[in-house]
Formats: structure tokens, sequence, C-alpha cells
């Protein structure tokens, strides 16, 4: 099971950022940030098969892949924000994760621009005139 080999890498890696954090806080920084690296590499392959599933979904559904893939990179944003942002908190700048966190929200506001505008006109075609 995966996740038994993700909860050791994380925990094996907690132990050792809190040892470190005691004589070299940077080292320790470096050793969380790696290990959150590790973590997602150990998931890419789990995320391309639901890419994937959710690839051959919309091709069934006759769904148009621009949407599709508007919302992956949609969910890509918010992740990437995500993590960069608890990095920041970890390394102690707040501020400088509020506004990664706030950035994050309004590329996904923008990219989701295209559905929302598909989503009213459809809308507006069902309302009898």
């Amino acid at each position: 099971m995966e996740i038994i080999q993700i909860v050791g890498v994380g925990l094996v890696a907690c132990v050792l950022a809190l040892v470190l954090k005691e004589q070299k806080p940077v080292f320790a920084f470096l050793l969380a940030t790696f290990t959150g690296v590790l973590i997602f590499f150990f998931l890419i392959g789990k995320i391309y098969d639901v890419i994937r599933v959710l690839e051959r979904l919309a091709v069934e559904g006759g769904l148009n892949l621009i949407y599709l893939k508007t919302i992956l990179q949609i969910i890509g944003i918010a992740y990437i924000a995500e993590f960069a942002a608890q990095i920041t908190r970890d390394a102690g700048q707040g501020a400088i994760a509020s506004k990664i966190e706030l950035a994050g929200k309004v590329l996904i506001m923008f990219m989701a621009i295209p559905i929302i505008t598909v989503i009213i006109e459809t809308v507006i075609n069902l309302i009898p005139s």
C-alpha cells in the first residue's frame, strides 16, 4: 500500500526535521520541502491515471475536451498554490503565503470564465422568451 510508504517517509522526515531544527533550521526547512516534493512524485502516477479516466469519460460522454482541460488546469493551479503556500508558511512567511493563495484564486477565476460563460448561455437559452 502506497499510503504506508508515504506516511513512513513523512514521519521519518518529520522526526529528522525536528532534530535538525534545533541545530540547523535551514536544513530542516530544506528537508521538509524535499519531502513534500518526494511525496508529490509518489502520487504522479495516480494523478496521471485519474486524468486518463476523466479524459475517457469525457470522450464517451461527448464533452468538449477543452472544458476538461480547463478544469484540470484549475485543479492543478489550486494544488500548486496550496503546496507553495504551505512551504512558504513553513519558512515563516505567512504574508507571502497569503499572496500566493490570492494569486491562485485570481488565476482560477480567470480560467473559469469560459466555463461560466457557457453555463450562463445555456441557462439563458433554457429560459423561455
